[in-house]
Formats: structure tokens, sequence, C-alpha cells
């Protein structure tokens, strides 16, 4: 079972860490792949490049074994969407696999904009995370419709089944974003208690969002 963490690490830091963790010993995922988005299709362009970018997901999963980092669509031109991303791994992976795309729950209410959305279950699971205390999940028609015949409660149905399926998991996320350590770092603010050491380095080495 693997699951998949998509996103413009633009950087990445402890909340993605922490998110990942947390899934991974939750639901007992074998790997957890962090996929970096060259072309963002629904954000505006990073200030830094994908490489970089890329480079600081390598130094934040160094020391956590069962993470890895995917490069495919870094490798791809154009826009990065997700549906030819989750093609792409089940030629490499086959179709037992089971696949889980990792996303918030504010992330998901949008899912009906993104690129051919609704083929995206026919090639992976989606586990909604949302925080405990966090108010209900509202969705729009299309969304609500999705997970009224896709919800599952059950994790086993997840392992034993390699797509088509939509966990909703509660879990005790850190509130970080991106946005705000980048004008920390701007501002010449310590950050030292959100990110690894690691990437804070490589980000002073090279001199980024200032």
């Amino acid at each position: 079972m693997i699951g998949i963490l998509g996103g413009t690490f633009n950087p990445i830091h402890n909340g993605h860490l922490r998110l990942a963790e947390r899934l991974e010993q939750t639901l007992a995922f074998e790997t957890v792949r962090f996929m970096p988005a060259a072309i963002p299709a629904l954000k505006d362009m990073p200030n830094v490049s994908a490489e970089q970018r890329a480079d600081m997901v390598k130094l934040a999963i160094f020391d956590h074994s069962t993470f890895q980092i995917d490069t495919r669509e870094l490798e791809r031109s154009g826009p990065s969407y997700s549906i030819d991303s989750l093609v792409s791994l089940r030629k490499e992976l086959g179709d037992k696999v089971s696949i889980s795309w990792l996303i918030g729950s504010d992330a998901f209410a949008k899912l009906n904009t993104w690129h051919r959305w609704n083929e995206l279950l026919d090639h992976c699971h989606f586990v909604v995370v949302k925080r405990p205390h966090s108010e209900d999940l509202t969705w729009n028609a299309e969304i609500h419709s999705l997970v009224e015949l896709h919800q599952t409660n059950d994790v086993n149905v997840l392992k034993n089944s390699a797509s088509g399926k939509i966990l909703i998991q509660k879990i005790a996320t850190l509130d970080i974003s991106s946005t705000q350590i980048r004008e920390q770092i701007a501002s010449k603010t310590n950050v030292s208690d959100v990110m690894p050491k690691s990437v804070i380095n490589y980000i002073q080495q090279h001199q980024l969002y200032q």
C-alpha cells in the first residue's frame, strides 16, 4: 500500500512531514512518496526552481527510510496534472497495488476543479485529512455525490483494493503554511521550529525567498 503526497513544497516543512508520518503509522503504508509539482495547474508558479524544491524534499526526508521522492512531474513538460501522474504510476506499479492520494479536506473540496477529476478514482484511493476539531466538512454537489458513492471507513478496504475509495481520516496536523514560512524567511524571522535544519541550511546557502 503506497501513499502519494503531492504539492509544490515551496518549501517543504514540518507540517508536510508530520502529516506523512501520522498517516503512515495510522494506515500502515509501506511507503509514502512525495511528489513535487513542476508547473502547478491551480497555483501560481513557485519563485524557486522545481529542481531546488525537489532538493529540499530530498533533504527533508533523508532520515525517513520509508519516505521517497517521486520526480515524475518534474520530468514532464506542461502543467503537472495529477491524472497524468497516476496513469504513469499505474503503468509502473501495475493494476493491483493499492495507491492512496493524501489530500487535505480544503483541497479535496475543490477536487472537481482538477483536470479530468472524475477519472482520478479509477487509479487511486483518496485519503482526505480532516483536523479532529475542525468544523464539519461541507462539499459542493459534485463532491458530495462522489463521497456518497465511494466513502469507506475501513482501512482494510483500501489495503485490499487498488483504487476507487475515499477514506476521511482525522489527523492532528501542524498549523504551518509554506506561504507563512516564505514571509518569515524574507523578514529574517527564525524558522528553526517549523522546518528541518537541513532544509534551512539549503535555503540559506542558495539565498532563497530573500
